[in-house]
């Protein structure tokens, strides 16, 4: 028969074989990587569908914006459009909107995150969010 003084040793000793389930989540984030982190994954994951949008606003704009009327075509009479075209044009808007609310989460989220020195901040999000500001910012104050 086992006095309580030995039946709690061997509780505690119970409890460092088999550590509870809270203990055993705790020491698997800790040492889970980065690229195994969902919230870390979603972050990504907004960074490419930003930068997909940014390329295909590149491929909006090239149709959304006025031809080029080389001299050849002044020569035989061949008219070209000189204009911008507004479906293009609200499409393209759409899209660098688009890409600069998801850079702009993406940045507030891996500030949240982002704890250790040894965490990289991401320049690309900012160079992303810049030339979303800039585009929008042309557009909207010179057409």
């Amino acid at each position: 028969m086992l006095n309580k003084k030995q039946k709690s040793n061997e509780s505690a000793i119970d409890e460092l074989k088999m550590p509870s389930h809270r203990t055993k989540v705790l020491v698997e984030r800790r040492h889970t990587s980065r690229s195994q982190d969902l919230f870390y994954r979603l972050v990504v994951g907004l960074n490419v569908i930003a930068w997909i949008l940014l390329v295909i606003s590149l491929v909006v704009f090239h149709y959304a914006r006025p031809e080029f009327i080389a001299g050849v075509q002044v020569f035989w009479g061949i008219d070209g459009r000189e204009f911008w075209s507004q479906p293009h044009l609200q499409q393209l808007l759409l899209l660098l909107q688009g890409c600069l609310v998801l850079s702009l989460v993406s940045i507030i989220m891996r500030t949240r995150r982002n704890r250790r020195k040894t965490d990289f901040f991401g320049v690309n999000l900012l160079i992303l969010f810049g030339i979303s500001v800039l585009s929008l910012l042309v557009l909207y104050l010179f057409l």
